[in-house]
């Protein structure tokens, strides 16, 4: 029996391709569906950023309040020497001064500010922001040198030695030396034989600068370090986009007793050189060395603009000398701002006062 094959020819329709209608439709979709992943990238990546200056400025801000914080406790720290048996200086010493001299009538003023930068110190530059505090730090290293990891004394940099041994204890005038290494630094321990450990001498003095360092107009906290006495200060960046710094001192005079400081601050002031006890005998550098306390306020912004946004806010920064508030407008652009604030205990002036 002969097989029969049989073959199906295409019909006309199972052979025709997509009309032109329904390739414009096709592609129609397929574009509004790359448009609408491009928006949702577009938006992310713009979310993203933004996340990540806002995350960019909370740490600089909250780095500024920690170098500003960490530097203002450890303020007057000078390893076993007792301060109090200095007597306060007549008058406020001079920030910039590279004269040891000055160095040692400093010691009883552990902070030294200018309210809004007025009368500011002569060795500021020409960056400083106007209208911004400045804060003076002093205190010795919190190590000896050439010991536990601390850094070896280098020639001309600024030493305190404090002496151990009794007989050199005894004489006020003997019990320590503050001075540029290169000088007889001859202070003993308790065996009245072996030299006591040396340690590095630090004058910080903190402000706002308009640019940071590298040519451009960003708002930025600096520092001056008293670093190798020959040529003075050396200028430090520390943190972008700080714009306004604000403090407040508790001033400690009085206690129990009356005019007897205790170590707890009795007032608050922006600016102790003009400050006037209750009660109590008082002067510029009087109520300076009896500073116990800091009130750090800090405006912190973005580094970079964000489209789109504009910032019109007021913000607070504590108050100041005449008590009332401190406020920064913002000039209607494109950056966002936080303001910070923390109250630091000056420990080592604060716990010599401390009563039993």
């Amino acid at each position: 029996m002969q097989s029969r094959i049989r073959r199906t020819l295409p019909t006309r329709r199972s052979m025709a391709g997509l009309s032109l209608v329904e390739l414009m439709v096709g592609i129609t979709l397929g574009l509004l569906i790359l448009a609408g992943l491009a928006s949702v990238f577009a938006n992310t990546s713009r979310s993203r950023t933004e996340l990540e200056r806002s995350s960019r400025q909370i740490e600089n801000g909250r780095y500024a309040m920690e170098i500003l914080g960490d530097d203002l406790r450890t303020a007057g720290f000078y390893g076993e020497f007792s301060v109090n048996t200095l007597a306060v200086p007549a008058a406020l010493p001079d920030p910039c001064s590279t004269d040891p001299t000055v160095w040692a009538q400093a010691i009883r003023v552990a902070v030294q500010g200018y309210d809004a930068g007025a009368s500011a110190p002569t060795c500021m530059p020409a960056d400083v922001q106007p209208n911004t505090d400045i804060i003076v730090v002093r205190r010795a290293a919190g190590c000896e040198a050439g010991v536990a990891g601390c850094a070896a004394a280098t020639s001309q940099q600024a030493f305190f030695q404090a002496a151990k041994c009794g007989t050199q204890v005894a004489a006020t005038n003997t019990s320590y030396i503050l001075n540029k290494n290169g000088s007889t630094f001859d202070r003993q321990l308790k065996d009245c034989a072996t030299a006591a450990g040396m340690r590095r001498y630090f004058v910080n003095i903190y402000y706002i600068s308009t640019n940071n360092g590298q040519g451009t107009t960003i708002p930025t906290l600096k520092r001056l370090e008293l670093n190798d006495t020959s040529d003075g200060f050396n200028q430090v960046a520390l943190v972008e986009g700080i714009q306004q710094m604000n403090l407040e001192y508790g001033v400690d005079y009085t206690g129990p007793v009356a005019c007897s400081p205790d170590g707890q601050p009795d007032a608050w002031t922006a600016d102790p050189t003009s400050f006037v006890p209750t009660g109590c005998a008082g002067s510029a550098v009087i109520n300076w060395s009896n500073v116990v306390a800091a009130r750090i306020n800090i405006l912190a912004r973005n580094t970079e603009a964000s489209a789109g946004y504009t910032d019109n806010k007021t913000y607070t920064l504590g108050l100041d000398a005449s008590g009332n508030a401190v406020t920064v407008t913002s000039p209607n652009d494109n950056y966002h701002r936080h303001v910070y604030n923390t109250v630091v205990r000056l420990v080592n002036v604060s716990q010599r006062r401390e009563l039993p």
